[in-house]
């Protein structure tokens, strides 16, 4: 999949106006804004997690950055509230 790859394109994205997709796991949707790949991809995405669902444990080979929106997201590193960007 090749989703707004190239980086040399302005684009805006009205997030509003996407629907959310189910992610492989239950209770994960997102909405994808940049992607090159399928489950294993760069990807930009907006995630949200409903409460008590989880992503299991995986590597972002490129790194990875996220910034919680609301309520507290947890992995093996902390727990992050609302407003933390990492």
């Amino acid at each position: 999949m090749r989703l707004n790859d190239n980086f040399a394109e302005h684009i805006v994205i009205n997030t509003t106006r996407m629907p959310w997709e189910d992610s492989p796991m239950t209770g994960v949707q997102r909405r994808k804004l940049d992607r090159i790949g399928d489950e294993v991809a760069r990807a930009t995405s907006l995630v949200k997690y409903e409460p008590g669902s989880h992503f299991p444990r995986h590597a972002h080979g490129g790194g990875e950055e996220f910034l919680v929106l609301e309520s507290v997201f947890s992995d093996e590193h902390g727990d992050y509230p609302a407003g933390t960007y990492v």
